[in-house]
């Protein structure tokens, strides 16, 4: 008998008991979305970036606030960029401290997207040969990172943010950061 006759049977079991166990995962709530990052408990990449209106370097002083900041993804060619754009400039009106990252984009298209669709970020960094964002482990955009006062990564959102994602997931993080660095700074004083 031959025993190449029985490949195919042997690789259609392997990848059903594959599949059985990863329907079981997301039956217990593991999310098939949710992306790790080995950056998380990390200091935000040392690399020089550049601002995408002035075209002038700047460090990453810019995730050291002092104050929990988002990290925002995003890009023109992105249609989820374009649906969560209308929520993250509810964000900035609330007082939430956003950097935008223009991920592998072209830099007129993308001030032309800010200045028709209102510019919800503190500062807008242009990653146009995506260095910073594989430097991030971005898979693609939008990516959403938490990162806290001293521009420490505490988390990452692939997909949109939208006001589900950000009052279930990301805002008791934010606000978890933020009681933290209020309460170190009232110690100080």
């Amino acid at each position: 008998m031959n025993k190449k006759l029985f490949l195919p049977l042997i690789i259609f079991v392997v990848l059903t008991v594959a599949f059985f166990v990863q329907l079981q995962r997301n039956s217990q709530g593991d999310d098939p979305k949710a992306l790790e990052s080995a950056l998380i408990g990390k200091v935000v990449p040392a690399k020089t970036a550049y601002d995408l209106f002035e075209n002038k370097a700047v460090g990453a002083e810019i995730f050291q606030q002092g104050k929990p900041i988002l990290l925002n993804v995003w890009a023109t060619w992105c249609p989820t960029c374009y649906a969560e754009h209308q929520y993250l400039n509810q964000l900035a009106a609330q007082g939430i401290t956003i950097i935008g990252l223009d991920y592998k984009d072209d830099n007129a298209k993308a001030i032309k997207w800010l200045k028709d669709l209102k510019n919800p970020y503190q500062i807008v960094l242009k990653d146009e040969k995506g260095s910073f964002g594989l430097d991030l482990g971005v898979y693609g955009a939008p990516e959403t990172f938490i990162i806290d006062g001293k521009g420490v990564i505490h988390y990452r959102h692939a997909g949109d943010v939208n006001d589900k994602v950000w009052n279930e997931k990301l805002k008791p993080i934010f606000d978890r950061l933020a009681n933290a660095q209020n309460a170190a700074n009232t110690e100080q004083k």
